[in-house]
């Protein structure tokens, strides 16, 4: 199966939303496991809105397991971005529970978030 076609299958089988704020980078599978690594895309949080962030990388990887896919083991490997404040110099993250309460979401977004915001670390 080419890579195209798996990144419409993830596309179809993941919540919309997550698109908005995570890239496809690499889909891994053998005979017992499928992994999506998604890595955050270098938009700024809403709440620094007015300040100047630089991205400065990734946070370490967080897995998620979902639900399994055809028998298959599935896992979400997340890398989350961090940026450099140079307003206040800090470190900062996007804060998924303020996404959660002002964004408009699908039941399984707002799943996934629940399931993130228990492995992130901040």
């Amino acid at each position: 199966m080419s890579r195209e076609t798996l990144e419409t299958l993830v596309k179809i089988l993941l919540p919309q939303e997550i698109f908005e704020y995570f890239d496809v980078i690499h889909i891994f599978q053998d005979a017992t496991t499928i992994r999506l690594h998604l890595e955050e895309l270098n938009l700024h949080p809403q709440e620094y809105h007015a300040d100047k962030l630089i991205s400065k990388g990734f946070l370490p990887e967080s897995t998620i397991q979902d639900f399994p896919v055809r028998g298959k083991a599935f896992f979400l490997i997340v890398k989350r971005r961090k940026w450099l404040n140079e307003t206040t110099g800090e470190i900062v993250t996007r804060n998924w529970e303020l996404v959660n309460e002002v964004t408009r979401m699908t039941k399984e977004f707002a799943a996934f978030l629940k399931e993130f915001s228990r492995h992130s670390s901040r």
